[in-house]
Order: structure tokens, then sequence, then C-alpha cells
């Protein structure tokens, strides 16, 4: 459809190219679809709708019947606030980046025009999902960390199909503040994927590493075909863009918390340029329990931590001996410190809840051993300031990014703080205990961390905070 407006090729090549498009039937064209409502597949079939609506559009053949079967199929996997769950062999561990693919399909098929059997529906769960999905982005316009395919250039560009649908769904209904809300996310998740793309040499992975190192990668994630999948992305993203609707590019200020379902086991707080966000029972192949993410606006999304250090990593990473790592309290256990981040440790979120000028939450550690460490966060605008509490001996793990793939950092660590410097910015740990080296080394999708943790007793207070002007002086 765009080489025939733009005129690229003779009109005898397009039509003969049309001819092809309408001999297809879908279920020999088709590797996936449903036959039947019950049928239990996944995103492909939803491909495979959008595809065949396209044709329909097009006036190259397709069937609506087919299509709202597809259709009628894949919302059984919506949870109860309309996010998709790309995997039904478990109830948990569903990956952030495959709930936004269907929803930016969904959005996609809407705005192309789709008013068939399940428009309404279909319509009703994309609004459900879209506050929540607001919330989600971190205030450097990132999407959420959570499983597979995640920290690749291409993932904010299915963000931004969502958010510009919403934003037009809501300057057709009057409420231009919403609007602006979605058209300001949509342009920070394009800033995070320009500011990647505009790096020498190309990356289609948010690390420095070599290409042909395919370091943090699945086997699937190579190069070539995710920098296809960026460009398709932003395309989808284009196709349902209004730039007509009036916005300011603000910096995420308000503050927010925000939990998705149990599927998904997260937790988001944001307030005065700093959001976190915590994985509650992590898929221990991809991320770590715990606080996995602070970010702050401007500042280097790997500076503190990006996402968490995964014990079983199903992408490559090199170093030996891979453990789970996170922002998290520690107790002490024959012998060693057991970090919060660990497979047998449990989480639960006490309470949730913002103030005028901050955002708040209280997250109850389970050990193994029954003991248990209460941790208290609250984001504003100097950082966000952590209470740990529990009988005894505890601590609280701290990231110390060291190696992005193509250059290290510089940390300082000194009995009460540990400073990073990167890339003309400063991430500042301080506490009223005591930091050590824990002598160990981490890794992401990111690069490498190392690890520290401070230690107090029955109560220990750290505070994080990222300055571009401190790391300037370090």
């Amino acid at each position: 459809l765009e080489i025939e407006q733009s005129g690229l090729v003779p009109t005898e090549v397009t039509a003969r190219w049309r001819g092809y498009l309408a001999e297809i039937e879908p279920t020999r064209c088709y590797s996936v679809y449903a036959t039947s409502p019950t049928d239990v597949v996944m995103n492909w079939a939803l491909f495979t709708a959008v595809s065949e609506y396209f044709r329909l559009d097009a006036g190259l053949g397709g069937s609506l019947d087919f299509i709202d079967l597809q259709l009628l199929q894949q919302q059984q996997w919506l949870d109860e606030n309309g996010m998709y769950r790309d995997n039904p062999k478990h109830v948990q561990h569903q990956p952030v980046m495959y709930d936004l693919v269907p929803r930016a399909l969904f959005a996609l098929l809407l705005d192309r025009g789709y008013r068939g059997t399940h428009a309404v529906a279909i319509d009703a769960a994309l609004k459900r999902a879209a506050l929540l999905t607001l919330s989600m982005q971190s205030p450097n316009g990132e999407m959420a960390f959570g499983g597979r395919s995640n920290q690749f250039v291409l993932n904010e560009g299915w963000m931004i199909a969502v958010y510009e649908y919403e934003a037009k769904r809501y300057q057709r209904e009057g409420n231009g503040a919403l609007a602006a809300a979605f058209k300001a996310a949509s342009a920070r998740a394009l800033a995070v994927t320009e500011a990647w793309l505009a790096k020498t040499p190309i990356r289609h992975i948010k690390n420095r590493y070599p290409t042909e190192t395919r370091y943090g990668c699945e086997g699937y994630a190579y190069f070539d075909k995710y920098m296809i999948t960026v460009a398709s992305n932003l395309y989808i993203s284009y196709l349902i863009c209004d730039d007509g609707i009036p916005f300011s590019p603000v910096a995420d200020l308000a503050p927010c918390v925000a939990e998705t379902s149990y599927h998904f086991h997260k937790l988001f707080a944001k307030c005065g340029g700093y959001g976190i966000e915590f994985d509650l029972a992590a898929h221990t192949h991809y991320d770590a329990s715990g606080l996995g993410r602070v970010h702050r606006t401007g500042a280097p999304s790997a500076i503190c931590l990006s996402c968490p250090c995964p014990s079983h990593p199903s992408y490559a990473v090199d170093i030996e001996a891979p453990f789970a790592f996170s922002l998290c309290a520690a107790l002490p256990l024959e012998g060693r410190w057991m970090l919060g981040a660990e497979e047998d440790c449990r989480y639960e979120v006490v309470e949730a809840h913002t103030e005028a000028e901050s955002a708040h939450a209280t997250l109850r550690c389970s050990f193994p051993d029954g003991r248990v460490a209460e941790t208290q966060y609250r984001v504003d605008a100097r950082g966000v300031s952590v209470t740990v509490k529990g009988e005894g001996s505890l601590g609280f793990a701290l990231p110390a990014f060291d190696f992005d793939g193509e250059k290290h950092t510089e940390i300082r660590a000194e009995r009460g703080a540990l400073t990073v410097a990167y890339e003309g910015w400063c991430c500042r740990y301080t506490t009223d205990g005591v930091i050590t080296d824990l002598g160990r080394t981490a890794a992401n999708r990111n690069g490498h961390y190392r690890a520290f943790l401070a230690t107090g007793t029955d109560v220990l207070t750290v505070h994080i905070a990222m300055d571009s002007e401190a790391g300037v002086s370090v």
C-alpha cells in the first residue's frame, strides 16, 4: 500500500502483487490460527487476524468471519486489567513485552477501521489497561522490565502504538489532559528509541557489547531480525499517530503507585522524576525478585539498575557464575548473607499509596527460615529513601554498575557511601549502616554489576539519588 502511494515501482508490478495477495487462502497461508473459540493458540493468531483485516481493507479478499474467530479466541488471554497473558502454561511469569504486542495489534486493528463483532469488547479492554500502562512507563520513557525479549530497542515501539491510540481516544472524548498525557508518554518512549538508534555502531539491545557477542540476547533475538522489528513497530505507531493532538513533553513528576495482576506480579511507584519497579515473584531465567529498577528522568537507565540480574539467565552473559541480584533486603543465614532476590524468598505488598509530593510502598520479604524483613520505600524529587526493619543483623543489597560492554564506570566505596559515575551522571547510595563489597559480580542484559551490601542492626536506612553535576565532579 505504501509502495503504491509512493509510486516507487510501476503500477503493473503492484497490480501483479495484488493478484498474488488476492489468491491467499488463510488456512493454507498461515501456520497459526484458531479453528474454534477454545483453541489454545497465542498471539500469532492475532497477527494472522490483523494481516487478514489489512487484506480485506485493501480489497484483496479476506473473511470477516475468519477474523472474528481469531479475535474471539484471543480475548480469553486478557487479565482483569486488560493485559495480555502470553504464557498459557504458567499462571505467573507473563512477559511485559508480550502483553504490549497484542494490545498494540488490537489498537492497530481498531484504528484501521475494524468494527466487527468484537470491536467494542476489544476497545473496552484497551481502555481498561491504558492508565495502568501509563503508570508502568519509567520516567526515562522505557517499557517496564519483566520476562523475555526485554531491554531491546524494539520494545518502546509497541508501547508508542498503545499510547498513540489512547491519546486519540481521549481527544475524541474531550479529555485533553489525558490525551496530552498519553502523547507525552509516547514522546518519551520515542526519545528512548531515537537515542539508541543514534549510537554508533548501532545496537539492537540496550548495552554496548559488540553485536557479534549477542550479549543479553535470547537465541532468537539476533540483530538483523530485531532491527527489522524496530522499523516495523515504529511504522505501526506512525500509522496510528495523530500529530494534531497538542501536548508538552513534560517530565513524569506526579506521584503515582500501580500494581499489576498476580499474573505479572509488578509494583510501580513514581514521583518527582524518579521511578521504581518491583518484581514480586520473578521468573528466575529472566529476572530476580525485589526492587529491580530505579530510574531518574535524564539519567542513564543502567546507572542504578534497569532490570534485575537473574540466577539462570535464558540469554547470553559472559560471567561464569550468575546469581540473583536486585535492590533487596538481606539476612545472615548459615555463615552468609542471603539476599531477598533469591528464589526461596517470598514477597507481599503491605501497602502502597501516594501523598502530595511523594509515592510510598511497603514490602514484606519472608526468608526460608521463617524470618521476615519489612522494607519501606519513599519516592520523591530527592530520590528513593529505603528503611529496612527486622530483628538483629540485616542488610540491603546495592548494585554498582561496572561495565556496559564497551567501558567501565567509576566506582567509589566508603563506609557509609557508594558512588557510581557514568556518562556524566552519578548514582550515590548513602546509609546509616556500613557498606561492604560482597566480592561478586552479577550480570543482566545491560552489563555487569558489582554487588555491595549496606548492613545494620534492627533498622537500616539507605538513600538513592542520581545527579548529573555530581557525576562530573567524581
